[in-house]
């Protein structure tokens, strides 16, 4: 009998129709507008029939909806303690500042590109508030959203002042005196959470 084991490697994770269709939806709503990306483009991108399209996600809403929250990736961004929190929503908001090439799509692309449509505009709050913030509150240990929504503000303003704007004195990058004053501004709004919850208001 032999008894030597034949090391097999796992097989990749099988790409479906259905994640071909939301990574072209999130390339295309991080490019131009709500109103200006259509189902039948991203039909055609994926070369499928937009009925298909209609039965994978059912709308436009729900698939604008799947792309906004695959690229914010709440899941990476709430994981480890909550302890640890403000180091990590730090840290991933300043670690990707130089990996990022032409064709990448960055976590807030998708929202600034919608945020002149009402429809695109009242999906991306309720994405954020469902996906993020309450989650947060959560995490924190209470049911206030204030909080929440404060670190949620903090973290979306820096992004977009660094990557829109450019405002050059928020380009350093991961591991710096900014990112240690963000872990601190960070940890000072969880800390105020905490004296909330603890005194009952």
């Amino acid at each position: 009998m032999n008894n030597n084991v034949i090391a097999r490697e796992t097989p990749p994770a099988k790409i479906t129709t259905r994640d071909r269709i939301l990574e072209a939806a999130i390339l295309r709503f991080a490019r131009q507008s709500y109103e200006a990306t259509g189902l039948r483009d991203i039909a055609a991108d994926v070369d499928v029939d937009v009925a298909y399209v209609h039965r994978c996600f059912g709308s436009k809403e729900r698939l604008f909806a799947a792309a906004v929250e695959a690229t914010l990736k709440p899941e990476l961004l709430l994981s480890g303690t909550a302890a640890d929190l403000a180091a990590t929503l730090a840290h991933e908001l300043f670690h990707h500042a130089e990996g990022y090439g032409p064709h990448d799509v960055r976590p807030l692309d998708i929202v600034i590109h919608s945020l002149s449509s009402a429809d695109a505009s009242r999906v991306l709050r309720d994405v954020v508030a469902r996906s993020f913030i309450e989650p947060l509150a959560a995490k924190l240990g209470h049911a206030d959203a204030l909080n929440a929504s404060l670190i949620t503000a903090l973290l979306a303003g820096t992004g977009i002042l660094r990557t829109v704007l450019g405002i050059a004195p928020l380009q350093e990058t991961e591991g710096g005196r900014l990112e240690a004053m963000m872990t601190a501004a960070l940890a000072g709004i969880i800390a105020s959470a905490d004296v909330t919850a603890d005194s009952g208001a």
